[in-house]
C-alpha cells in the first residue's frame, strides 16, 4: 500500500481527503494539533504542531503522497492575526516542504485558495501566495513534484463555524431568519466538500503534476438566489431572508480573480558614482583591512 500523509487532516477538507485516500488503498497518517472526531480504524494519528519540525519529519519518512491543509484559514480571522498567519500558513508549509524533500516524498499536495490571484483576501490572500511560490521553487531547485488545488467555496458535512454557509443555515434554523452580511451582488462558486475530496484524490494524477487546479462549483451563483432557495428549503416566506447590505473586508464580490500589474519605477540619481571608481573603493577598503 502507498503511503499519505495528510497534514491538518483532523479538518473540514483534510478529514473528507483522508477518508478518500484510505478508500483508494492508502495507507493513511493523519498529522493535526488535535485528534480527528472522525478518524477512522484503519487510519493512524499523529497529534502534533506543524511547526514541530522533529515530530513532522517522523510522521512523513516513508510516505509517498503528502498533503498539506493545516492553516490558519479564516479571512477574517487572518486580517486580525498576521503574524499568526504568517508562522502557520508560511513558516508551517516550509516546513512540511522541507520534510518532504528530505524524506523524498513523489508528490506534495498544497491546498491553496481562490483568492491567491485576487485583489481581497487579505493576509490569508498573501500567505497562500508566498507558500505557493515557496512550492514552485522547491520543484525547480529540488525536484519535489507537486499539486497546488485552489479552493472556492466549500460546504458541507464537518465545517466549523468558519464556514459562511454553515454560519447561514444554523442562524436560520434558530433565528428563523436567512441572514447574510455583505454586498447584494455578491456571487459565489459553491462545491461539495465531498466533490472536491474526490477531486484532490484524482490530482495525483500524472497529468496534474506540477500543475495548480482550480476546484469550484460547476457554474457562479448569486448568494442572494442561495438564500432563497435555503428559506424555501425551510418553508420560510421570502420575507424571512435578510441582506445586510455592507462591505465585508476581505471578501470578494463577483470573481476572485483580478489583472493588478504593479510597475516598478526606474530612478538613476543625476549624480552618482562610476563603476570604475566604485570597484577601486572596495580595493581600497579591503587593502586597509590586510594592514
Amino acid at each position: 500500500m502507498k503511503k499519505a500523509v495528510v497534514v491538518g487532516g483532523s479538518g473540514f477538507i483534510g478529514s473528507h481527503v483522508a477518508d478518500h485516500l484510505s478508500n483508494a488503498d492508502y495507507q493513511v497518517t493523519i498529522y493535526d494539533c488535535s485528534e480527528s472526531k472522525w478518524l477512522r480504524a484503519d487510519q493512524r494519528m499523529v497529534v502534533g504542531d506543524i511547526l514541530d519540525e522533529e515530530k513532522l519529519n517522523q510522521a512523513i519518512v516513508g510516505a509517498d503522497v503528502v498533503y498539506n491543509f493545516a492553516a490558519l484559514a479564516d479571512l477574517n480571522q487572518a486580517l486580525k492575526q498576521p503574524i499568526k498567519t504568517v508562522n502557520i500558513n508560511i513558516l508551517g508549509n516550509m516546513n512540511v516542504l522541507e520534510a518532504c524533500r528530505l524524506h523524498s516524498v513523489n508528490r506534495f499536495i498544497y491546498a491553496s485558495t481562490v483568492y491567491v490571484h485576487s485583489r481581497e483576501g487579505g493576509f490569508y490572500r498573501c500567505s497562500k501566495q508566498a507558500s505557493e511560490s515557496y512550492v514552485e521553487e522547491y520543484q525547480r531547485v529540488f525536484g519535489l513534484d507537486y499539486t497546488i488545488l485552489r479552493y472556492g467555496s466549500l460546504y458541507g458535512p464537518r465545517a466549523d463555524e468558519t464556514n459562511g454557509l454553515l454560519r447561514i443555515v444554523r442562524s436560520a434554523l434558530k433565528n428563523g431568519k436567512v441572514r447574510y452580511e455583505g454586498n447584494p451582488d455578491s456571487m459565489r462558486e459553491y462545491i461539495h466538500v465531498e466533490d472536491a475530496a474526490q477531486a484532490s484524490v484524482d490530482a495525483l494524477s500524472d497529468k496534474f503534476q506540477n500543475e495548480s487546479v482550480v476546484l469550484t462549483g460547476q457554474e457562479p451563483m448569486r448568494v442572494l438566489d442561495m438564500l432563497k432557495m435555503l428559506a424555501e428549503i425551510l418553508g420560510m416566506p421570502e420575507e424571512s431572508v435578510e441582506f445586510i447590505d455592507g462591505s465585508y473586508a476581505g471578501h470578494y464580490i463577483r470573481t476572485p480573480y483580478s489583472y493588478q500589474p504593479k510597475l516598478g519605477r526606474k530612478f538613476i540619481p543625476p549624480m552618482h558614482v562610476d563603476l570604475g571608481q566604485g570597484l577601486l573603493q572596495i580595493i581600497d577598503e579591503i587593502s586597509n583591512e590586510n594592514r
